[in-house]
């Protein structure tokens, strides 16, 4: 049985994590560039939003977007640091009691922004609420929690139906968001959904649908109260909007720029885009069940035929690296030792040939809107090969509801998509596409399954590092995917913000600071 006595985000931040790495951005509240006031307008924050929040709700909503304002509002039980190390939140530590029980002990005297107590009843309350059918929450991280004990006041045992060594992670960030039991009672679900009451930094102020959400600092939050007295996220989808909306002092910080974006800021002074190691793996799903792509030697040419770096430089600005499969290099289980698809276009040619597709063919690629230059590319150097993949562009909305469908076939032979391992552990980036009776999974390999059981089920670390490293090299050799890289994070702030975010990307603004403030 193993304890760990974490630090708080704070301590972590005094001992110099967040003084030694902050980039010394930029921003003012007014809508004009402030100069250093001292008043309410020079400690107002405001960041850019690429879409609104769908819910309020958290536990009722599976989006980034919607989580970036969330985790402002609500605190999780553990927490990603700015150095990505899972850290204290709520639960001061934890503990594995057995294989299928985890331990929390929680922070004392901590409460709601409404006074109720935040104690190991409200946890216990959010995690049965989370998994109760009825909630229908799109979550699934916490699938194999059966339910949550109350030990004492500030302590909490969280069942499990099988091993999951992981869950303390899968609980900093959308799995273990923390809600009032007795507001969500008294003022019910969707009273809540907009008028959402936490124990995070800050307090919801107001909720305009499509334009922005206006948040203001917690003076009694239980880790300090922000240096930001407001914190606002306006709702704007055109980047270049945006940036122009930085440039003119309406807004701070400018969230979830594209690498054409960030070039039209160029060297203007007082701004700056950031580069952020981020852990969004990208890749083609294939449809290994039937047609070419059922032979694996077709597979293995169309990686072969893929030139990745020439991708990120041209097409991302370089802001990516190449990933072998596709598990991040942050994440636990990824193996350095297993290397990537060479780009070799006369081996692709000859496996194609052996294959008995030495004249090349035809089929379908499908993208989302947003992402209609990578694949148009990707699309390009398939050609070169003699494979014609005609891109089939979707909206977002489309493309979305298409991919969590129940139809694996519903985007064609293959497709264009990211995953985000928030969780930092190569089962989160795999739990979707993998094992045969998973959701978004188009290969059926027993192997496989296999493999994903040992890692998803032991608590050994070793035992767990062996299963991802076999399944990395198994996949290299089916190949049921295109293998292509992980993005990096990019924003852009004006010089006098000082905050840095995760290789998550969320935006937990709690540690922000302005000049002046």
């Amino acid at each position: 049985m193993s304890v760990r006595e974490l630090p708080t985000r704070r301590d972590l931040f005094k001992l110099g994590g967040l003084a030694a790495a902050a980039l010394s951005l930029g921003a003012c509240a007014s809508t004009k560039p402030s100069t250093g006031g001292q008043g309410a307008a020079a400690t107002a924050l405001r960041v850019s939003l690429a879409s609104d929040a769908t819910t309020l709700d958290p536990h009722k909503q599976g989006d980034l977007p919607s989580m970036n304002v969330l985790i402002n509002v609500f605190d999780t039980l553990t927490v990603r640091d700015t150095s990505d190390q899972l850290v204290g939140g709520l639960a001061e530590r934890w503990e594995s009691k057995d294989d299928k029980t985890w331990r929390f002990h929680l922070r004392e005297n901590v409460t709601f922004h409404n006074g109720e107590p935040c104690d190991a009843a409200a946890v216990a309350y959010s995690i049965e609420r989370l998994i109760d059918p009825a909630t229908q929450s799109p979550i699934v991280e916490l699938r194999l929690v059966t339910g949550a004990k109350v030990i004492d006041p500030h302590t909490v045992d969280l069942v499990t139906k099988e091993p999951d060594p992981i869950l303390p992670a899968k609980l900093s960030l959308f799995g273990g968001v923390i809600v009032p039991p007795k507001y969500i009672k008294d003022k019910g679900d969707e009273f809540f959904a907009e008028h959402p009451v936490g124990t995070g930094p800050f307090t919801f102020e107001q909720w305009q649908r499509d334009s922005q959400i206006t948040l203001k600092a917690n003076p009694k939050y239980w880790n300090g109260k922000p240096s930001v007295e407001q914190l606002t996220f306006k709702v704007m989808p055109d980047p270049s909007s945006s940036l122009a909306a930085l440039q003119s002092g309406e807004l701070d910080v400018v969230t979830g720029l594209t690498p054409d974006a960030a070039q039209q800021l160029g060297d203007a002074p007082g701004f700056k885009v950031v580069t952020s190691p981020g852990v969004r793996t990208f890749f083609v799903s294939l449809d290994t069940e039937e047609g070419p792509l059922k032979d694996k030697r077709v597979r293995q040419a169309l990686n072969h035929a893929l030139d990745v770096d020439t991708l990120i430089k041209s097409v991302l600005n370089g802001a990516a690296e190449r990933t072998p499969t596709l598990i991040p290099k942050q994440a636990f289980g990824f193996d350095a030792s297993v290397q990537p698809f060479q780009h070799d276009v006369v081996k692709a040619k000859s496996l194609l040939a052996e294959a008995g597709h030495a004249g090349g063919f035809a089929l379908k690629l499908s993208s989302s809107t947003a992402d209609k230059d990578i694949a148009q590319a990707i699309s390009g150097q398939l050609a070169e090969v003699g494979v014609k993949a005609e891109v089939s562009l979707l909206d977002p909305a489309t493309f979305k509801g298409r991919l969590v469908s129940d139809n694996r076939k519903a985007l064609g032979e293959m497709y264009f998509v990211g995953n985000s391992g928030w969780t930092m552990d190569a089962s989160s980036n795999l739990q979707s596409f993998v094992r045969h009776d998973r959701r978004q999974s188009r290969w059926n390999n027993p192997e496989a399954d296999k493999l994903i059981d040992t890692e998803e089920q032991s608590v050994d670390p070793d035992t767990r590092q062996e299963a991802f490293t076999a399944l990395q090299k198994l996949m290299i050799e089916e190949s049921p995917f295109l293998y292509l890289y992980q993005a990096s994070i990019l924003y852009a702030v004006s010089d006098r913000v000082q905050w840095k975010t995760n290789a998550n990307g969320t935006l937990a603004m709690a540690t922000a600071k302005l000049a002046g403030s």
